[in-house]
């Protein structure tokens, strides 16, 4: 399709110009789709289906994509005086309004999560071989895929088959123990490390949202306080700017799940304080108030870990200037791999949709937020994670998997029957322009449908599911203290 393009030129990182060459932005475009398997991953009907029909191939889908941004930068008159060309970032962004425009949410991901570890490649927080590409390390997906596979739970068919028969119970039981091992491998780490003679000072353990920091933190300085170590909690809640530096959006919403909705100067001063031995006054902050109302003084003691569970402990500019060698790294992402229906498809349903529908049963329950506010807020936390979480998992000492086969089944019974909480598809009808939001509620929705569920009284009961399970964390029940749902 020819469109009409008046902008000559754009400005690269080094602020050099070079001519505008459309054909770049479709190999970036093909290039993301390709990496998750094509642009079929996406096919949407009633919403992208028409574009499929239009086009014979994955290339001619993406020159297509291509010549929308091409006509959406057009759009801004600035970009057509010589002195004020559309810069790479400029470009970048349009690229991710156009894919989600036309629902297509995984190929933006993937581009989205490849562009920001460019980034961080180039500002030297990476390494070529720490990069992740579109954020799905192909090697830990297929171990888990074929650990489910042996278990017969890697398809939601077999999932629904497996807990009729009642073999779910020692699925549970497994999959629960290889979360103890990784826990068990983490703690070990750690141990040679300080063997080796490294006077690590600070543990982090973070991962994207509702991915189940809380309870590994747990767990996993218990073990390492069964070794002698000793800990002190450092809550970077109390570090988040008033609410009056916080815009709202037209809804109301804020956005938290960005790490510069934290006071990265003050936090990077207190650690390389505390780690000197200094006293630091911690501000403490309100979340009835939006502000912070005071501070308290901390001191790391010499004996002590500077413990960190935090949404963006792998980010950069939080640790500068902090040797690597002084610090832990532990990654969770609740990974569980599993095929749509009997898997012919060849379509995996989204881990991120677990994640989304564990946070909408713990706002519900927990915080008196709606799952229709969770589902219209998720864009801030899907932008947050791709931009400072997934793309800088290479650098984590240990990578724990927070995601079990028997997720779904869990959650199910919260969103199913008469005391559902899952929204009504009329509920999204005055915010028309949240597709994201409507695309992912029409997904979880078709998802949670397709799985054959426990009952409540079996989720409640802890000889099924332990009172220490992650998922605990958020269907209620858990045996250890969850501060963030008190």
């Amino acid at each position: 399709m020819a469109v009409q393009n008046r902008i000559v030129k754009v400005q690269k990182r080094n602020r050099a110009l070079v001519r505008y060459d459309a054909a770049r932005i479709s190999k970036a475009i093909l290039r993301a789709a390709s990496s998750i398997g094509g642009f079929q991953q996406d096919f949407l009907p009633d919403i992208n289906e028409r574009l499929f029909r239009l086009t014979q191939s994955d290339e001619q889908l993406a020159n297509f994509l291509s010549d929308i941004v091409t006509v959406c930068l057009n759009g801004d008159p600035r970009h057509l005086i010589s002195n004020f060309p559309p810069t790479i970032e400029m470009i970048q962004e349009e690229v991710l309004h156009v894919l989600r425009s036309y629902g297509f949410q995984n190929t933006a991901d993937a581009y989205a999560c490849y562009r920001w570890g460019r980034h961080w490649l180039r500002e030297g927080a990476l390494t070529p071989d720490l990069f992740m590409g579109n954020g799905f390390p192909a090697a830990r997906l297929e171990e888990q895929l074929a650990w489910n596979r042996a278990r017969q739970v890697h398809t939601v068919t077999a999932l629904n088959e497996t807990i009729r028969s009642g073999r779910i119970r020692s699925v549970i039981a497994e999959s629960i123990a290889g979360y103890e091992a990784s826990l068990d491998a983490a703690a070990a780490k750690i141990r040679r490390r300080r063997e080796r003679g490294d006077p690590l000072r600070l543990l982090w353990v973070s991962g994207p949202s509702s991915s189940g920091k809380t309870t590994t933190t747990v767990k996993l300085t218990q073990r390492l306080e069964q070794q002698g170590l000793k800990f002190l909690m450092l809550n970077l809640d109390d570090y988040f700017w008033s609410l009056v530096e916080h815009p709202t959006d037209w809804i109301n919403d804020r956005n938290y799940e960005t790490p510069e909705a934290l006071d990265i100067q003050l936090l990077n001063q207190h650690l390389m304080e505390l780690l000197e031995g200094r006293t630091v006054q911690k501000p403490i902050y309100s979340f009835k108030e939006g502000r912070r109302i005071g501070t308290k003084p901390v001191q790391l003691l010499p004996d002590q870990i500077l413990l960190l569970d935090c949404l963006h402990g792998l980010y950069p500019p939080i640790t500068e200037g902090i040797p690597a060698r002084l610090q832990f790294r532990v990654y969770i992402e609740a990974r569980n791999v599993l095929y749509e229906g009997d898997g012919r498809s060849q379509r995996l349903t989204k881990f991120t949709d677990v994640r989304l529908i564990r946070r909408m049963l713990r706002d519900a329950l927990h915080r008196n937020h709606s799952p229709l506010k969770t589902m219209l807020h998720w864009h801030y936390v899907r932008a947050g994670e791709l931009f400072s979480i997934i793309p800088l998992q290479g650098l984590a000492d240990h990578v724990i998997n927070g995601g079990f086969p028997f997720d779904l089944p869990a959650l199910k019974p919260f969103f199913s029957g008469e005391q559902s909480l899952m929204p009504r598809a009329e509920d999204f009808d005055s915010y028309g322009g949240f597709l994201d939001a409507r695309l992912r509620y029409d997904r979880v929705r078709a998802l949670l449908d397709s799985v054959a569920g426990f009952t409540r009284a079996e989720v409640a009961e802890a000889r099924f599911i332990p009172g220490d399970a992650v998922i605990r964390e958020f269907v209620g029940g858990s045996t250890i203290r969850i501060p963030h749902n008190e």
